[in-house]
């Protein structure tokens, strides 16, 4: 059965699958577009271009309905934003390219639901708890042997509002009449989170946490002392906002726990799903609170996931087969367009010449296959550097025009994981932390002595292996900095006119095209390696 699945909204992707197989999820954001973009009718077109057969099943993910789309679907048989059982689906008869097919919607409640089930390691009927929280949803769910859902409760309305409305309070380019914050506000709360050095907080922060956490969301709009709070436009450097970031993604994080430890029975597998998927804290909380056998979270967490959700949705409705074979490179390929080679000195491909260029200080792109699927660079589409030097993280932040308070994450060989990180067990998709073990690496470890590490094998994904094997050679580490390769505010670069542009501009040391290296013939650090190794 072929199924191709379109999720319009937030973040949105065009998914194919296939036989039971993944064979893509093209996201709008990626190829150096803007972050967090919906899914506009050029998008469709173009991915329709990828398959060469008219599909069986063409699903809409649940969300808001939107014009430019109703060619596929109609705004008559578009599914909602909520609902769990398996009647909550519309299926009808449509016509594409002159043939039938099946069109199926279901809501991005379940969409979600079904991503993590469906990706999850976990056996066709095995019961277990979801999790959902992300902007809107925060609610918990129990899935039978036979794939029913029952809505547990829905434990606190807006978690990732309410928890990303608190970056924008000290910060003065925030507009404080907006009832929603930015969509990257949340991971750079998370990165403050870790900064905290204090759990007790003050009277304040105490009324500040209630007007957050209890009640409906509202917005600052409905915060009528928000002028008089010491972070309001505090910055983002404020010692005490940072204590206070600390303290309040504990709090948040426990209205969710205490509820669990309460009202869930212990021993079952949890999924995780919802852009609070992403924090990696959390989810390492969850790992090791006890209360659960097992937790997954995909690598699509967010509202990426949500077109492979639906399509997982309908591959069960029609099969009764709700797992899927995947992978996380599942994107585009590399788009090899013309650029000016003029600039560079090229070489190999040779894991020796880019391992070497590394270990000597060089900063370098590095594209390799089809791009990943979710937001986290995992080695297709990553800036790579050695990670021995605390200067290495300032220049990378630098480069990649962020806050210096950012952590930059740590790629490892997947046997070394373990005397490096304490990280016993496979983690290939920056899902967690752990705390590194020796202090050699400061540019991948945080304030906190924690790492959002990515475990590499030689089997899910060889390229960066084999380069990780040759800079363990050279250095002793099978460990280098890893952090996408993009401009600011855009999703993966994903053609060369675009990365030779990026690294012109924004200062690297050069690029790596499937083991070819292209080395900046102005770079200062390029000119510096190249004396010292005459």
């Amino acid at each position: 059965m072929k199924i191709l699945s379109l999720n319009p909204g937030h973040d949105g992707a065009i998914a194919f699958i296939q036989d039971g197989r993944l064979q893509f999820s093209i996201e709008a954001e990626k190829d150096s577009n803007v972050r967090y973009a919906p899914l506009y009718a050029p998008e469709i077109l173009s991915v329709l271009g990828e398959v060469e057969e008219v599909p069986d099943v063409v699903c809409t993910s649940g969300w808001w309905a939107r014009d430019h789309y109703e060619f596929l679907n109609g705004s008559d048989a578009h599914f909602g934003y909520r609902g769990v059982s398996s009647d909550d689906v519309i299926v009808s008869e449509r016509r594409l390219f002159g043939k039938s097919v099946r069109h199926f919607s279901s809501s991005h409640e379940r969409a979600h639901l079904l991503c993590a089930f469906g990706m999850s390691n976990l056996p066709k009927r095995t019961r277990c708890y979801a999790l959902i929280w992300e902007g809107k949803l925060g609610s918990f769910y129990e899935i039978d042997a036979d794939l029913n859902i029952t809505l547990v409760a829905d434990v606190l309305e807006a978690p990732g509002n309410r928890y990303g409305v608190l970056y924008g309070l000290a910060d003065p380019t925030f507009p404080k009449n907006g009832p929603f914050p930015r969509s990257s506000d949340a991971g750079k709360l998370m990165a403050l989170a870790s900064y905290s050095t204090r759990s007790t907080p003050s009277t304040h922060e105490k009324e500040l946490m209630s007007f957050l956490l209890d009640g409906p969301y509202r917005g600052w709009s409905a915060y009528k002392g928000i002028e008089n709070s010491p972070y309001h436009d505090a910055g983002h450097n404020d010692a005490e906002f940072r204590n206070f970031a600390g303290i309040f993604s504990d709090a948040l994080f426990n209205v969710f726990y205490k509820f669990a430890k309460t009202h869930l029975n212990r021993g079952l597998p949890l999924l995780i799903v919802g852009g609070c998927g992403l924090n990696c804290d959390w989810n390492s909380k969850w790992r090791d609170s006890g209360l659960f056998s097992e937790v997954f979270v995909p690598p699509v967490a967010n509202d990426s996931g949500a077109a492979i959700g639906t399509a997982i949705d309908a591959q069960n409705y029609f099969t009764g087969e709700p797992k899927i074979e995947w992978s996380v490179y599942s994107g585009r390929a590399f788009i090899a367009d013309r650029f000016d080679p003029a600039p560079y000195d090229v070489f190999g491909p040779s894991n020796d010449v880019v391992a070497n260029a590394i270990a000597g200080g060089l900063i370098l792109g590095w594209v390799s296959g089809a791009y990943e699927i979710g937001p986290r660079a995992l080695g297709n589409r990553s800036i790579l550097a050695a990670p021995f030097n605390e200067t290495t993280r300032v220049r990378l932040n630098e480069i990649k025009q962020r806050e210096q308070f950012r952590p930059i994450a740590p790629v490892c060989l997947e046997e070394d994981a373990l005397r490096w990180f304490g990280c016993a067990s496979p983690s290939e998709h920056m899902l967690y932390t752990f705390h590194a073990k020796t202090d050699a690496l400061p540019a991948v470890t945080h304030i906190n002595g924690t790492a959002r590490i990515q475990t590499v094998s030689e089997t899910s994904n060889p390229s960066l292996y084999g380069l990780l094997e040759v800079f363990r050679e050279r250095t002793g580490f099978g460990v280098l900095c890893n952090t996408s390769l993009n401009f600011n505010g855009r999703g993966f670069i994903n053609r060369m006119s675009d990365l030779s542009r990026y690294v012109l501009e924004q200062g690297l040391d050069g690029f790596v095209v499937d083991g070819r290296a292209h080395f900046v013939k102005a770079s200062p650090a390029y000119q510096s390696y190249l004396k010292r190794q005459l």
